[in-house]
């Protein structure tokens, strides 16, 4: 597994975008963004912060099940 970079939560929104999510709604310094797959609805929420912990977006990736490479890819 390669390591995930620092970034901040807008560059993640960006590469959530280019893998098919859409910002769905915001509320307060969270944005919920959500891609219809043939299994259902997969959905996330990603903090609005400068720089995202990694822990924070290993957990962004496991909601969104995205593997780390494929979100490395879209940045």
């Amino acid at each position: 597994m390669p390591r995930l970079p620092r970034i901040s939560s807008r560059e993640a929104i960006r590469a959530l975008e280019r893998l098919g999510f859409e910002q769905s709604r915001q509320t307060g310094s969270h944005v919920v963004m959500k891609k219809q797959t043939e299994k259902g609805e997969v959905g996330c929420v990603v903090p609005l912060h400068r720089e995202l912990k990694l822990g924070t977006l290993s957990g962004i990736l496991k909601q969104a099940q995205i593997t780390p490479d494929e979100f490395i890819e879209c940045l």
